[in-house]
């Protein structure tokens, strides 16, 4: 089921950044958050089989602001799982497709700690953040811990946003812009607070109210998700979102 030019996305309209977790085999999945590497192939597949191109949300914003764009995807992958470089990144090179990858620099080597239920999963160490960078994956902040921002107070807010990007800044060698909003939750105060840590872009699941290039919206992508959900989902997301203002 083709995207026609007319509908693939494009500057004023609402921008297409599908969210994804973990890449792996995992049967025991209570809260959707993995793919298998199989259906991740499928999935990127179907993209270039429309003229579509994953890239990083950096590179989707900058074509954007350029009036480009129409054929890319910003693809990005939450919480920094260590499967992320055994098994996303080939699927991402067989396509020469980018993403981005938002990490949490204060559970280095760690796991899923915050997931009551499931499978442990580890996350990435400093090495593995820093080879997914070498192979041109955009590094974002998802926070230091993985906190819920809307219910952290003040002192924590500006914790987890200025010293994840200043850990990740070190870590890397680059500047980090991106931020990610752990588990999707957003409000006026999270959204002062990464301006004012000097990102350039957020991105949430679904901001409400909020808009603009700190509280963009993403598209959920799951292990079910074949080339007709895909297509649907996709159709939705342009109906129920509004236009981002500024991007």
């Amino acid at each position: 089921m083709p995207v026609s030019a007319d509908s693939a996305p494009r500057r004023g309209s609402v921008p297409w950044v599908a969210m994804y977790h973990s890449v792996g085999n995992y049967p025991d999945d209570p809260y959707r958050v993995t793919v298998t590497p199989e259906r991740l192939d499928r999935q990127l597949r179907w993209l270039r089989g429309r003229g579509l191109t994953g890239v990083s949300v950096a590179d989707l914003l900058a074509a954007r602001a350029r009036g480009e764009g129409r054929k890319l995807v910003g693809l990005t992958f939450d919480d920094g799982y260590a499967d992320f470089v055994d098994h996303a990144l080939p699927v991402l090179r067989r396509y020469g497709f980018g993403a981005t990858l938002f990490a949490l620099p204060g559970r280095l080597g760690g796991d899923n700690a915050w997931d009551r239920l499931g499978p442990r999963k580890p996350l990435l160490t400093a090495d593995g953040i820093r080879q997914a960078a070498a192979e041109g994956v955009e590094i974002g902040s998802h926070g230091l811990t993985h906190v819920d921002l809307t219910k952290a107070d003040d002192a924590l807010v500006k914790a987890e946003v200025v010293e994840s990007r200043a850990t990740l800044e070190r870590l890397t060698g680059s500047p980090v812009n991106g931020f990610c909003y752990p588990y999707g939750t957003i409000d006026q105060r999270a959204v002062d607070a990464v301006r004012d840590a000097g990102y350039t872009y957020a991105c949430a699941i679904d901001p409400g109210p909020l808009n603009g290039p700190y509280a963009l919206p993403r598209l959920y992508v799951g292990q079910e998700d074949n080339a007709v959900r895909l297509y649907l989902k996709y159709r939705l997301h342009r109906l129920r979102r509004r236009p981002v203002e500024g991007v």
